[in-house]
C-alpha cells in the first residue's frame, strides 16, 4: 500500500476516535443534567405539597387555635404564634374571642350598612314580645360577648362553630320575652332601666349555667321599646295630662307663694303702723310724763311767801296801768296765784291779758 493511502487511513481513524470521544462528552452532561432534573422536580414536587396541603397556620392575637387530630379536639387552646400539624392526620380550627356583637334591631334605630356587618357585628330582627295583658310589643337590644379562650376547644366540640346560635340567640330571645311578659305594655317606658337591668342579670346566669361556662357576657344595652300604637297614644294623653295637672300644680303654688307675699307685706306694714303708733303713743306719754313731772316740781317751789310776792308785783302793774288810763276798769277775779284781769276803757273795747300762770 502506497504511504501516502496508509497516511490517510490512519488520519480517519484518528478522526473517527475523536468524534467518538465528542460523543462519549455529551452523554455525559446528558445523564448529570438528568439526574439533577429529576432531584430539581421532587423539590417542587414536595413544594406543591406543602402549599396544597399547607402544614402550618399562623394565629393572630384575640384568637386561639383547637387541634384536631384524626377528628379528635385536644382540650389545650393553642395561644397566639406559628404552628405546624401534620396534613390530612391533623387540622387547627381557629377561633375569633375578641368581643363581639349581636344587635336586634327594628330597624328604627337606623339603616344597616355592609360595612357595619363586619367586625364581629351580627344583626338580627328585633325581639316580638307579649307583655302582662298579651299586647305585641318589639325589643331592640344590643348584646356584647365573647367566648372564653380557655374552655374554647370543649365549647366548639359540644356546640360546633355555629355556637352563638346555638347558645347567645337562644337565651337572650327566652331570657327578653320572659321578662316583659311580666310587665304591662304603658310600665316599660316608665320602668326601663329596672327592666334593662333585669335582662342583663337573667342571661347572665343563664350563660353561667352552661357547662363550663363558655361564654363571658360583657354587656346588655336596651336600645328601644317598641308599643302598639294605641297604647303609645294612651301613654301620650296621660303624659299630656300629667303635664297639665303639674303646671295647675305649679301655678296654684305661685299664687299661693305671691298671696302669702302679699300677706307678709300687709302684715310688715300694719306691724310698722303698730310700732309707729306706739313709738307715738310712747313719745305723748313721755312728754306728759315730763310736763306733769315739771309741774309737780313747780307746785312744790310754790310757797305762800312767793304767791303773796307774785301778788304785790301784780298789784305795781296794776297801779302802773292806771296812771296812764284812768278810767279803766279793772276786774280782779279771786283765786289762782295771779288774779285774772280786765279791763273797761273809754271805748268800751275789751282787751284781755293774762300774766301769771295758774297753780
Amino acid at each position: 500500500m502506497p504511504a501516502d493511502l496508509k497516511d490517510y487511513f490512519k488520519k480517519d481513524r484518528r478522526d473517527d476516535r475523536d468524534d467518538y470521544d465528542d460523543d462519549g462528552g455529551d452523554m455525559d452532561f446528558f445523564n448529570n443534567f438528568g439526574k439533577k432534573a429529576g432531584l430539581l422536580y421532587i423539590l417542587i414536587f414536595l413544594a406543591a405539597i406543602l402549599i396544597i396541603a399547607k402544614p402550618f397556620v399562623v394565629i393572630q392575637s384575640g384568637e386561639v387555635g383547637i387541634k384536631v387530630t384524626a377528628g379528635k379536639y385536644e382540650p389545650t387552646p393553642l395561644g397566639p404564634g406559628f404552628h405546624v400539624y401534620i396534613p390530612f392526620i391533623q387540622d387547627i380550627i381557629i377561633v375569633d374571642t375578641k368581643v363581639r356583637v349581636i344587635n336586634y334591631t327594628s330597624g328604627e334605630d337606623g339603616a344597616i350598612t355592609p360595612s357595619m356587618r363586619n367586625g364581629g357585628i351580627k344583626y338580627k330582627p328585633a325581639i316580638s314580645v307579649l307583655d302582662a295583658r298579651g299586647l305585641p310589643v318589639s325589643i331592640d337590644l344590643t348584646v356584647q360577648y365573647r367566648l372564653k379562650p380557655q374552655s374554647a376547644p370543649q365549647t366548639i366540640a359540644r356546640w360546633g362553630l355555629a355556637w352563638e346560635d346555638k347558645i347567645i340567640n337562644p337565651v337572650v330571645r327566652d331570657i327578653v320575652r320572659n321578662v316583659i311578659g311580666k310587665y304591662p305594655a304603658e310600665e316599660l317606658p316608665i320602668k326601663r332601666n329596672e327592666i334593662a337591668k333585669r335582662i342583663e342579670v337573667e342571661i347572665k346566669n343563664k350563660l353561667d349555667s352552661f357547662e363550663g361556662s363558655p361564654v363571658e357576657l360583657i354587656s346588655v344595652q336596651l336600645r328601644n321599646i317598641i308599643l302598639p300604637p294605641k297604647i303609645k297614644e294612651q301613654i301620650e294623653r296621660v303624659q299630656i295630662a300629667k303635664q297639665e295637672a303639674e303646671r295647675t300644680r305649679y301655678e296654684v303654688e305661685r299664687a299661693k307663694q305671691e298671696a302669702q307675699k302679699k300677706a307678709a307685706l300687709a302684715t310688715g306694714v300694719a306691724e310698722a303702723r303698730k310700732i309707729e303708733a306706739k313709738g307715738k303713743a310712747d313719745a305723748i306719754k313721755i312728754e306728759a310724763d315730763a310736763h306733769a313731772y315739771a309741774n309737780q316740781i313747780i307746785a312744790k317751789s310754790l310757797t305762800p311767801y312767793l304767791l303773796r310776792l307774785r301778788e304785790i308785783e301784780t298789784q305795781g302793774k296794776f297801779n302802773e296801768a292806771l296812771k296812764v288810763n284812768k278810767d279803766a276798769k279793772i276786774f280782779l277775779t279771786p283765786g289762782g296765784a295771779v288774779p285774772n284781769i280786765w279791763i273797761d276803757t273809754k271805748d268800751r273795747k275789751i282787751s284781755s291779758s293774762v300774766e301769771g300762770s295758774n297753780k
